[in-house]
This record gives structure tokens, sequence and C-alpha cells, in this order.
């Protein structure tokens, strides 16, 4: 996998609280340079995102029910909705994770579907929070992402206690097969640990370390 193959992957990453504008117009810039398949940046970003990567081919993705997805599913619908308006062509939301620990699985499934409608079409990816969940639940929750409608399934909002491991994203693959896509997201720092998710069945990678990580890329 050379450079130009492993940006195309990315979503290039700034979702902290402290981003400012500045960093995110630079983040915007990387990811022209490198060629990322997206920005992913807080939902008061969009506009500024689209404005730096219009007709760029470098995609705007943002967060809904971010990092805890303890937002009512009717919140993140309008949020959905505002997104897209917004200039959002890409949505990662967080499921109810604590509704899932319980075995609520179909308030988890109205929580997800009720973005994924708001959406109406857009590119919508699901985030599990695997480090919290059993093997299980993981199985469950991408079955239920499958369910309503959704394009990805995502390991991390990169808040939470762990991020992307290999085991996880080749769990998710082989729930999903071809039907979805699965993005790894958290903790992915190196050319190491991208190379090893992919190669558990990653098509997406959320990291904010993709300067790093192409550098890393053996000659």
């Amino acid at each position: 996998m050379n450079r130009k193959q492993l940006a195309k992957m990315m979503d290039h990453t700034i979702l902290k609280a402290t981003a400012t504008p500045a960093q995110v117009e630079q983040i915007c810039r990387e990811a022209l340079e490198i060629g990322a398949a997206s920005v992913c940046i807080n939902p008061c970003n969009i506009e500024q995102a689209r404005r730096l990567l219009d007709g760029s081919g470098v995609r705007v993705c943002t967060v809904i029910g971010f990092p805890l997805g303890a937002n009512t599913p009717e919140v993140k619908a309008f949020e959905t909705q505002d997104a897209i308006r917004r200039g959002a062509e890409e949505v990662d939301m967080v499921i109810n994770v604590g509704a899932l620990l319980a075995g609520n699985d179909e308030t988890v499934y109205r929580d997800i579907k009720a973005v994924v409608d708001a959406a109406a079409g857009t590119l919508t990816k699901v985030i599990i929070e695997t480090c919290y969940l059993s093997d299980d639940q993981k199985k469950t929750a991408c079955e239920l992402a499958m369910r309503a409608g959704a394009d990805f399934v995502k390991t991390s909002t990169g808040f939470g206690t762990g991020g992307a491991t290999p085991h996880d994203v080749a769990l998710m693959r082989g729930v999903v097969g071809s039907k979805l896509q699965v993005k790894a997201s958290g903790g992915i720092r190196t050319y190491e640990d991208a190379a090893a998710v992919v190669e558990a069945g990653a098509d997406r990678l959320g990291v904010s370390a993709s300067l790093t990580i192409l550098q890393g890329i053996p000659e």
C-alpha cells in the first residue's frame, strides 16, 4: 500500500474541544495536500471546512451525538439535518451505549434509524464504542446498524477508554461482510497501527496523526 492509497482511506480528524478555526484550516489544508478521503470536524466547523474544501474531492465529515451518544434520537436527527444543511457530506453518529449495555436493542435500533432517516442518503457511519462492549454486544451493534440501513460501522470515538484494535475490526468485518464498510478510529498513531487495522478489514481510518502515519510508510 503506497502513500496515496493509504491517504485515500483517511478521515483526517480534529475533534478536540479546544480546536480553533486556525487549527481547522490547517487540518483542511493538510487533507488537501495528502489527498485524504475527508476531514472529520465538529459540527460548529462544518461551514468553514466546506468553504476550504469545496470542489476539491476531500469530503466534509462531522459527528452526531458526540462523544457520549446519550442524546435522544430526536436531537440526533435534528443535528444530522442541520449538519447536512451546513455542508456535511458524511455523518458519524454515536449509538446509545447505555441502552445497548442494558440489552435494549430496539432502543438502539430506533436511535440509529433516526439518524439514517434524517441523513436521507448522506453517508452514515455508526460509532459503536467497542471499548465498553463485549464481543457479543459488538456483534449486536453491527447487526442493528445493518438493519437500520447505515453505510459504515466504526469502532470508537477516541474519547473512550480504548480505540481501534485489529481484533475488533476483524470481528466487525465478520458480521457486516460486504454489506457495510468498517471504519477504524481511536489510537491509530503509526503506520504499523494503520497497516494492522487495514489488514484486519478496515475500509476507512479516523486519524489525527495522518502525516506521521504516512511518513512511516516503508520505502
